[in-house]
């Protein structure tokens, strides 16, 4: 389509967008706080509240005791306390809840709190856990082929095991939530969710009522990445639990540091893999097991272990492989959803093998990609058994080597690392392929709720949440090109749960693509009463060929016939007479994605409705002295299909990538012995900032590939780009590698720190 500003750009830059710490309440409104257990995993002998209760300007302390309906937060598996009962099992469990006055009456009546505790030892790490045997679940396991006889006939094989580390979502607006109770079980829940229906759900189940009685309402959000899709539940429940006690509006808004000490974070993985693989690179057999950190409860961890298997051969046709799924519970705050849902944990694993088996055979790591790439024809079936189609990868692959200079650069940089004993410098191309639709196929559908009011101008509501990549402005953009007229007139409102009920989640990067169908099949409900009017008019007004549905145009402003243009009307004039005429000008519109299944015992069927591919290239300069890195440049090819807004789009891929980045280089999450995270604030975690993006950093969109069945012929954009980051990552290793001129294969782990540079310098000097 086109270039469109973002349309709360100028609010965001001026500082007139509202969020939930933004809206005006009356002095009636209350501070919550969340009194949260500070040891990692100990039984409660006693607690003593009733001194916080009576000091001045408190007015309610609650204990689980004080739920009126389930003690349960869990959104999938009900394994989640509300608040602890006889036990704690990470720092920053949810023990008690205060609502008072304000922040400073809060903190004081917490320090009255008495509580007794026996400490007991808490599991903190996937080794403890897997010595322990303290699985969450039963193991998954995905195969096709024959492994065992395929790696015993491979010529070459390689074993190894990957660390990938956890990473803090760090949204610009922490948790928030309002809660302003209403006539009898009524609440209006204002929250930072990106799953407003699950919001509603969970309230109801904690408070006892009925969901028709709750009322979830989100603007935008500042921020969520994942670490809004289920979490942000525990902040609704605890308000609506205050502000029911109390009977006035409550509010709870975490600061950074307690954001941080709370909330879950990306899953840690520790990988294991055996692979075996011909003369040429190409794999004939693999063996993954990914294990991954679940944290102290379920949350979504297995819908993640899902995606991470299903994403373990990224974009290489593997005809013997088996993947283990091993989720591990631990004494740590549940860990959730974060941008790519599992699939780059074990991207990386096949990334670091292609990586070792080119270093093994002395060859290009991008020839060996390339050797086992999904084919456009045959070899295209995954190990779950979905067909591989419109298959772009040696498409980007041919474009993005020459744009790029890829082999060119090659040279100059063998010849600069020969020339140069401190610093080194690293290439790498590494390519994606990101499934879209939820793994949990129910959810892959979304409501609309589109009115047309009686001066032409169009109010669309929708299920998709707006938290900064652009959403509600794509949105405007198929109602302004349904309707055929401009933006100007459209306008789109808060994400409501009284509006369109049942939505799921804005996550699996979905969130155009189901509401985007939804609203247009709302528009065409109504273009169709619309139309019945426009035939009458025409044939009224205009002798000769009657008009028929098919003939007519929604089109700048104007319904006209395509057979005989003096034939027109403006979209303000039909809309009166449409209304004078009885007929309705509001319309629901509903979307599910069609054609996906997945049988979970068999382990086969097409998870996906299609795949994002994209590609990237990036070069390193590496201070081997320090460990300090700069990234020259960085290319990037994506398949978008039809972008419905290049401009979105692009900053969409840009950003996900630096987040990526962050991940793969500076974001290294501590932990002491007692479970206490150690970088819990913006001076001790470093995100990426201005100097970590590129010097040179090239993004293109890839021309002239619509995606069939879509809306507008576009792709997902949210996820896949969080993936390119491995070329920095494997250009980090690339340039390790030449201090002794690519001979050995460095020890190396994710994140790339410092730290873990410095240490696999040591060890290749060693060699």
């Amino acid at each position: 389509m086109k270039n469109l500003a973002h349309d709360s750009i100028i609010k965001h830059v001026t500082g007139e967008s509202v969020y939930v710490n933004d809206i005006q309440v009356n002095s009636q409104l209350l501070y919550g706080r969340i009194v949260y257990s500070k040891f990692a995993h100990a039984k409660i002998i006693s607690y003593d509240l009733s001194k916080a209760k009576r000091f001045p300007g408190v007015h309610a302390v609650l204990d689980f005791k004080d739920i009126p309906g389930k003690n349960q937060i869990g959104p999938v598996v009900k394994d989640e306390f509300c608040l602890a009962e006889n036990e704690v099992n990470f720092i920053g469990q949810a023990m008690f809840l205060i609502a008072a006055e304000n922040e400073e009456i809060a903190i004081e009546a917490e320090k009255l709190i008495e509580i007794k505790y026996e400490e007991l030892e808490p599991i903190l790490d996937i080794e403890t856990a897997i010595k322990k045997n303290n699985l969450l679940a039963p193991p998954r396991k995905i195969e096709c082929g024959n492994f065992e006889k395929a790696f015993i006939s491979s010529k070459n094989q390689i074993k190894g095991k990957l660390r990938t580390g956890s990473q803090e979502h760090w949204y610009l607006e922490t948790q928030s939530c309002l809660v302003i109770p209403g006539e009898d079980n009524e609440l209006i829940i204002y929250s930072s969710t990106q799953h407003p229906s699950e919001t509603q759900s969970v309230v109801a189940e904690v408070l006892g009522i009925n969901k028709n009685d709750i009322e979830v309402e989100v603007r935008r959000l500042g921020g969520a990445f994942g670490g809004k899709e289920t979490q942000a539940n525990h902040y609704a429940a605890w308000a609506a639990l205050l502000a029911k006690a109390t009977n006035r509006p409550v509010k709870i808004h975490l600061s950074r540091d307690d954001d941080q000490i709370t909330t879950g974070k990306r899953h840690r993985f520790l990988s294991t893999y055996k692979v075996g693989f011909t003369d040429e690179g190409i794999i004939n057999a693999l063996q993954v097991e990914l294990n991954c950190d679940a944290g102290s409860s379920n949350d979504l961890t297995l819908a993640i272990l899902s995606r991470a298997m299903f994403h373990v051969d990224n974009c290489y046709f593997i005809p013997n492989l088996k993947v283990t799924g091993k989720a591990w519970k631990t004494n740590l705050p549940s860990n959730t959803a974060f941008r790519g849902f599992g699939a780059p944990q074990a991207m990386a694993v096949i990334e670091t093998i292609i990586d070792k088996i080119a270093r093994y055979l002395k060859k290009d790591p991008a020839k060996i990609r390339y050797n086992n790439f999904y084919k456009l024809n045959s070899n295209n079936i995954t190990h779950y058994g979905e067909i591989v189609e419109n298959n772009r990868l040696f498409k980007l692959y041919d474009q993005l080597i020459k744009s790029s200079d890829y082999f060119k650069r090659r040279k100059k940089i063998n010849k600069f690392n020969s020339e140069n004993e401190f610093y080194k410098k690293g290439l790498a191309l590494t390519p994606v392929k990101f499934g879209i639709s939820f793994t949990t196929s129910f959810l892959n559908q979304a409501g609309a709720l589109v009115n047309i009011y009686k001066d032409g101008t169009v109010l669309v509501n929708h299920g998709g949440i707006e938290m900064g990549q652009g959403l509600n402005t794509k949105i405007l953009q198929v109602a302004s090109s349904e309707l055929g007229i401009s933006i100007d007139k459209i306008k789109s409102s808060p994400t409501n749960t009284s509006k369109v009920p049942n939505t799921s989640a804005t996550a699996a990067s979905t969130g155009c693509d189901l509401n985007g169908m939804a609203v247009k099949n709302a528009i065409e409900k109504l273009k169709s009463r619309i139309t019945k009017v426009v035939i009458e008019e025409f044939n009224k007004k205009f002798e000769g060929k009657p008009s028929e549905n098919k003939n007519i145009i929604f089109k700048n402003n104007e319904i006209s016939d395509i057979t005989n243009y003096n034939k027109k009307i403006s979209f303000d004039e039909i809309i009166k007479k449409s209304y004078l005429k009885q007929i309705s000008l509001s319309a629901t519109g509903f979307y599910k994605t069609p054609g996906i299944y997945f049988d979970r015992k068999k382990a086969k069927g097409r998870p996906f409705y299609y795949y994002a591919f994209g590609m990237s290239v990036s070069e390193v300069l590496l201070d081997i002295l320090t460990g300090h890195h700069e990234i020259i440049r960085t290319d990037i090819l994506h398949d978008a299909g039809d972008s419905i807004n290049p401009q979105i789009d692009i900053g969409q891929i840009e950003g996900g990538f630096i987040q990526g980045v962050g991940w793969c280089t500076t974001e290294d999450m501590k932990w002491d012995k007692k479970g206490n995270l150690l970088n819990h604030s913006p001076d001790t975690y470093k995100i990426p900032t201005v100097r970590d993006i590129p010097k040179d950093f090239r993004v293109e969109l890839l021309k002239g590939v619509p995606n069939p069945n879509t809306i507008k012929k576009s792709k997902a954009i949210g996820e896949p780009p969080f993936m390119f980051c491995f070329s920095v990552w494997l250009a980090i290793k690339d340039a390790i590698s030449a201090v002794n001129n690519h001979k050995t294969e460095p020890d190396f782990s994710l994140p790339a720190t410092n730290e873990v540079i410095l240490q696999a310098i040591e060890k290749m000097r060693k060699v």
